[in-house]
Protein backbone atom coordinates (compact mmCIF):
# COMPACT_ATOMS: atom_id res chain seq x y z
CA UNK A 1 0.00 0.00 0.00
CA UNK A 2 1.12 3.43 -0.55
CA UNK A 3 2.30 5.34 2.00
CA UNK A 4 3.56 8.85 2.95
CA UNK A 5 6.71 8.69 5.56
CA UNK A 6 7.87 11.73 7.75
CA UNK A 7 11.63 10.75 8.55
CA UNK A 8 13.13 13.00 10.81
CA UNK A 9 17.00 13.43 10.13
CA UNK A 10 19.78 14.54 12.36
CA UNK A 11 19.89 17.73 13.76
CA UNK A 12 23.93 17.78 14.08
CA UNK A 13 25.14 14.24 14.96
CA UNK A 14 24.80 12.08 12.05
CA UNK A 15 24.97 8.79 15.05
CA UNK A 16 21.69 10.41 15.97
CA UNK A 17 20.04 8.66 12.50
CA UNK A 18 18.15 5.23 13.76
CA UNK A 19 18.36 2.40 11.73
CA UNK A 20 14.60 2.36 11.04
CA UNK A 21 14.57 5.84 9.04
CA UNK A 22 17.79 4.22 7.02
CA UNK A 23 15.79 0.91 5.96
CA UNK A 24 12.27 3.34 4.99
CA UNK A 25 14.75 5.86 3.17
CA UNK A 26 16.24 3.00 1.03
CA UNK A 27 13.05 1.21 0.19
CA UNK A 28 11.25 4.29 -0.48
CA UNK A 29 9.96 5.16 -4.21
CA UNK A 30 10.98 8.76 -3.71
CA UNK A 31 12.72 11.08 -1.22
CA UNK A 32 11.22 14.53 -1.01
CA UNK A 33 13.97 16.76 0.55
CA UNK A 34 14.14 20.20 1.44
CA UNK A 35 17.59 20.70 -0.23
CA UNK A 36 18.37 18.21 -2.02
CA UNK A 37 22.42 19.25 -1.93
CA UNK A 38 22.41 18.96 2.01
CA UNK A 39 20.22 15.58 1.67
CA UNK A 40 22.08 14.49 -0.67
CA UNK A 41 25.65 14.53 2.06
CA UNK A 42 23.47 12.41 4.42
CA UNK A 43 22.08 10.41 1.84
CA UNK A 44 25.60 8.89 0.39
CA UNK A 45 26.77 8.87 4.24
CA UNK A 46 24.47 5.83 4.85
CA UNK A 47 24.37 4.33 1.35
CA UNK A 48 20.93 5.28 0.27
CA UNK A 49 20.22 5.70 -3.41
CA UNK A 50 17.16 6.16 -3.56
CA UNK A 51 15.81 8.69 -6.07
CA UNK A 52 15.40 12.46 -4.50
CA UNK A 53 13.12 15.08 -5.45
CA UNK A 54 13.16 18.82 -4.01
CA UNK A 55 10.38 19.76 -1.74
CA UNK A 56 10.45 23.05 0.32
CA UNK A 57 8.21 26.31 1.28
CA UNK A 58 8.62 27.91 -2.26
CA UNK A 59 7.17 25.17 -4.24
CA UNK A 60 5.46 22.75 -2.04
CA UNK A 61 1.56 24.30 -2.77
CA UNK A 62 2.40 23.44 -6.66
CA UNK A 63 3.87 20.14 -6.02
CA UNK A 64 0.98 18.54 -3.35
CA UNK A 65 -1.10 17.81 -6.31
CA UNK A 66 1.49 15.61 -8.45
CA UNK A 67 2.68 13.74 -4.80
CA UNK A 68 -0.80 13.31 -3.98
CA UNK A 69 -1.33 11.67 -7.49
CA UNK A 70 1.80 9.24 -7.47
CA UNK A 71 0.59 7.76 -3.49
CA UNK A 72 -2.44 7.07 -5.29
CA UNK A 73 -0.92 5.16 -7.95
CA UNK A 74 0.63 2.60 -5.37
CA UNK A 75 3.75 4.80 -4.72
CA UNK A 76 5.69 5.08 -1.22
CA UNK A 77 7.23 8.29 -0.42
CA UNK A 78 9.25 9.62 1.94
CA UNK A 79 9.45 13.42 3.06
CA UNK A 80 12.66 14.45 4.98
CA UNK A 81 13.85 18.43 5.68
CA UNK A 82 17.55 19.38 5.85
CA UNK A 83 17.60 18.50 9.37
CA UNK A 84 15.17 17.44 12.20
CA UNK A 85 11.24 16.50 12.12
CA UNK A 86 9.72 17.64 8.70
CA UNK A 87 6.35 20.02 9.56
CA UNK A 88 7.92 21.55 12.57
CA UNK A 89 8.74 24.65 11.54
CA UNK A 90 9.72 23.08 7.90
CA UNK A 91 8.06 22.06 5.17
CA UNK A 92 5.75 19.10 5.64
CA UNK A 93 1.81 20.23 6.88
CA UNK A 94 0.65 20.82 3.65
CA UNK A 95 1.26 17.64 2.04
CA UNK A 96 0.45 15.59 5.28
CA UNK A 97 -2.92 17.49 5.49
CA UNK A 98 -3.33 16.87 2.25
CA UNK A 99 -2.56 12.79 2.50
CA UNK A 100 -5.12 12.92 5.72
CA UNK A 101 -7.91 14.44 3.02
CA UNK A 102 -7.32 12.00 0.56
CA UNK A 103 -7.34 8.94 2.81
CA UNK A 104 -3.45 7.72 2.29
CA UNK A 105 -1.84 6.74 5.46
CA UNK A 106 0.85 8.87 7.34
CA UNK A 107 3.87 7.57 9.04
CA UNK A 108 5.89 9.81 11.29
CA UNK A 109 8.64 8.35 12.48
CA UNK A 110 10.22 9.07 15.94
CA UNK A 111 13.80 10.89 15.79
CA UNK A 112 15.70 14.14 16.30
CA UNK A 113 14.16 17.49 16.51
CA UNK A 114 15.68 20.67 18.49
CA UNK A 115 13.13 22.20 21.01
CA UNK A 116 12.71 18.47 22.92
CA UNK A 117 16.29 18.52 24.15
CA UNK A 118 16.32 22.29 24.46
CA UNK A 119 13.12 22.11 26.69
CA UNK A 120 14.58 19.59 29.19
CA UNK A 121 18.32 20.96 29.33
CA UNK A 122 16.70 24.02 30.48
CA UNK A 123 15.90 23.35 34.15
CA UNK A 124 12.39 24.96 33.66
CA UNK A 125 8.86 23.59 33.77
CA UNK A 126 8.32 21.33 31.44
CA UNK A 127 5.26 20.03 32.15
CA UNK A 128 3.59 22.04 30.40
CA UNK A 129 4.82 24.26 27.46
CA UNK A 130 4.11 25.81 24.12
CA UNK A 131 6.14 25.83 21.01
CA UNK A 132 5.99 29.12 19.35
CA UNK A 133 8.91 28.49 16.63
CA UNK A 134 9.74 31.52 14.53
CA UNK A 135 7.86 34.71 15.35
CA UNK A 136 6.75 37.14 12.68
CA UNK A 137 9.85 39.15 11.87
CA UNK A 138 7.98 42.44 11.56
CA UNK A 139 3.93 42.14 10.82
CA UNK A 140 2.77 40.90 14.01
CA UNK A 141 5.76 40.27 16.07
CA UNK A 142 4.15 42.76 18.81
CA UNK A 143 0.94 40.86 18.40
CA UNK A 144 2.82 37.66 19.31
CA UNK A 145 4.49 39.15 22.56
CA UNK A 146 1.60 40.77 23.63
CA UNK A 147 -0.38 37.58 23.79
CA UNK A 148 2.58 36.06 25.53
CA UNK A 149 2.77 38.62 28.27
CA UNK A 150 0.29 36.28 30.91
CA UNK A 151 1.77 32.95 29.24
CA UNK A 152 2.04 30.50 32.67
CA UNK A 153 3.30 28.27 30.56
CA UNK A 154 7.14 27.37 29.59
CA UNK A 155 7.38 28.93 26.11
CA UNK A 156 9.87 27.62 23.50
CA UNK A 157 11.16 29.14 20.29
CA UNK A 158 13.58 28.96 17.71
CA UNK A 159 15.54 32.23 16.56
CA UNK A 160 18.27 32.84 14.53
CA UNK A 161 21.55 34.02 16.03
CA UNK A 162 21.82 37.01 13.90
CA UNK A 163 18.31 37.88 15.43
CA UNK A 164 19.04 36.54 18.94
CA UNK A 165 20.38 40.11 20.86
CA UNK A 166 16.83 41.92 19.62
CA UNK A 167 15.33 38.78 20.64
CA UNK A 168 16.24 38.80 24.05
CA UNK A 169 16.10 42.76 24.16
CA UNK A 170 12.72 42.42 23.45
CA UNK A 171 11.71 39.65 26.01
CA UNK A 172 13.27 42.20 28.61
CA UNK A 173 10.63 44.94 27.52
CA UNK A 174 7.84 42.52 27.37
CA UNK A 175 8.57 39.59 30.32
CA UNK A 176 10.93 41.47 32.63
CA UNK A 177 14.93 41.62 33.29
CA UNK A 178 14.35 39.20 35.71
CA UNK A 179 12.57 36.34 33.89
CA UNK A 180 14.68 32.57 33.67
CA UNK A 181 15.52 31.65 30.05
CA UNK A 182 17.70 29.20 28.98
CA UNK A 183 19.11 29.37 25.35
CA UNK A 184 20.38 26.28 23.68
CA UNK A 185 22.81 25.68 20.23
CA UNK A 186 23.98 23.77 18.37
CA UNK A 187 22.47 20.53 19.72
CA UNK A 188 24.30 17.38 19.51
CA UNK A 189 27.15 19.43 17.48
CA UNK A 190 30.70 19.62 18.46
CA UNK A 191 30.35 22.96 19.60
CA UNK A 192 26.85 22.64 21.64
CA UNK A 193 26.24 24.31 24.75
CA UNK A 194 23.45 25.66 26.92
CA UNK A 195 23.54 29.00 28.71
CA UNK A 196 20.81 29.83 31.98
CA UNK A 197 19.88 32.69 33.62
CA UNK A 198 17.44 35.71 33.96
CA UNK A 199 16.76 37.50 30.37
CA UNK A 200 19.65 40.29 31.38
CA UNK A 201 21.95 38.11 32.48
CA UNK A 202 21.74 35.77 28.95
CA UNK A 203 21.89 39.19 27.24
CA UNK A 204 24.77 40.41 28.43
CA UNK A 205 26.66 37.38 28.01
CA UNK A 206 25.64 37.41 24.15
CA UNK A 207 26.86 40.93 23.92
CA UNK A 208 30.13 39.31 24.65
CA UNK A 209 29.92 36.39 22.87
CA UNK A 210 28.40 36.68 19.86
CA UNK A 211 26.19 33.72 19.12
CA UNK A 212 26.04 31.26 16.41
CA UNK A 213 24.65 28.53 15.28
CA UNK A 214 21.30 27.02 15.29
CA UNK A 215 19.55 28.15 18.54
CA UNK A 216 16.37 27.53 20.47
CA UNK A 217 14.98 29.65 22.97
CA UNK A 218 13.31 28.86 26.54
CA UNK A 219 11.32 31.18 28.35
CA UNK A 220 9.79 30.43 31.99
CA UNK A 221 6.39 31.57 32.17
CA UNK A 222 4.91 33.85 34.21
CA UNK A 223 4.09 33.37 37.73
Amino acid sequence: MSKLYIVPTPIGNLDDMTFRAIRVLKDADLILAEDTRTSGKLLKHFEIATQMHSHHMHNEHKTVENLIARLKGGETIALISDAGTPAISDPGFLLTRACVENGIEVDCLPGATAFVPALVNSGLPNDKFIFEGFLPDKKGRQTRYLALVEETRTMILYVSPHKLLKTLAEFIQYFGADRPISVSREISKLHEETIRGTTEEVLKHFEIKAPKGEIVVVVGGKK
